[in-house]
């Protein structure tokens, strides 16, 4: 049985319209926005899911719905076996968020302080959170300011408090919205060590949006790629590089010493020999670098297309 299962869920919105009719004078009135049409898909336990689509293609609003927060207009969300958005208690015990533009936190409070008062709402077992409050502090490298009032901390820093909230009660499902946004390398990598840490060793379940594709790449081993609302893809990197990559690029270089030539090809059509063979006849090759298209360079082509 899918740990979340999501079947033909739309979501869609009444949008205020305001504008002049002919006569000049001012009008308003409502128009329907369906932000999700139809998405259908499951999700296995112990996967990490990159959910991937361009601005309003309806990413948070489908994660908004599978974390309970949103009701779907049409079709039905289970997670874990139930409809999140109907037991938003219960559920709220299976599952940790983070939404990298809203933060949960006490500006005034310390992070330790933090930390006690989200035991107490969660009900956490005390030896259960002396663990992880240590094994967190440790990986996400937050000794130093445990005890420092969150308006002080920086955006890095308060980004892993704030990850490292929602897993103080152990959940098997992780929702992420843009959790690495606006951070640095360092902080990034902080981050990323901690998701795949849970994953791996705990079996944590992670659906993660980011505009980072090498986030993504790095980290997720299936992605679910929406447009419009509706499924474009699903299915691992791998097969989204193979099924919609750009061509690579090979550059030669010369032993007399002329410019450099550049030669496009697609790997499944013409090898790298062949090409080789083909431009060794116009002089002897002193090096051969070849670029594969990255896969930022891939997801931009998929949305311009």
């Amino acid at each position: 049985m899918p740990l979340i299962s999501v079947k033909n869920v739309s979501k869609e919105y009444k949008q205020q319209t305001k504008g002049k009719d002919g006569d000049g004078k001012r009008i308003s009135g409502k128009k329907l926005i369906k932000a999700v049409n139809g998405l259908s898909f499951d999700i296995e336990p112990g996967e990490f899911i990159g959910f991937i689509g361009e601005n309003g293609a309806g990413k948070s609003t489908t994660i908004k719905m599978m974390s309970g927060i949103l009701y779907p207009t049409s079709g039905t969300i289970h997670t874990m076996g139930i409809e999140p958005y109907k037991k938003r208690r219960e559920n709220a015990m299976n599952i940790g968020v983070v939404f990298g533009q809203r933060s949960r936190l006490v500006w005034e409070l310390p992070m330790s302080d933090t930390f006690e008062l989200y035991k107490e709402i969660y009900r956490i077992p005390a030896d259960r959170f002396r663990h992880n409050v240590a094994l967190f502090t440790e990986i996400l490298d937050m000794g130093e300011f445990a005890n420092t009032p969150i308006r002080q901390l920086s955006l890095g820093q308060r980004m892993r408090v704030e990850i490292a909230l929602s897993m103080l009660h152990d959940p098997p499902i992780l929702f992420l919205d843009e959790p690495t946004i606006g951070l640095d390398v360092v902080a990034k990598k902080n981050i990323r060590d901690f998701f795949t840490e849970r994953n791996g060793r705990e079996g944590t379940t992670i659906i993660l949006t980011s505009h980072d594709m090498k986030d993504l790449d790095t980290l997720a081993s299936r992605v679910i790629m929406i447009t419009k609302g509706e499924m474009l893809f699903d299915g691992t990197f791998d097969t989204l590089k193979e099924r919609y990559n750009a061509e690579s690029v090979a550059v030669f270089t010369f032993s007399d010493g002329r410019e450099p030539e550049s030669v496009s090809f697609d790997p499944k059509k013409r090898t790298l020999p062949e090409i080789i063979a083909e431009i060794g006849n116009q002089g002897e090759i002193s090096n051969v670098e070849v670029k594969n298209a990255d896969i930022e360079d891939i997801i931009r082509e998929i949305y311009n297309g």
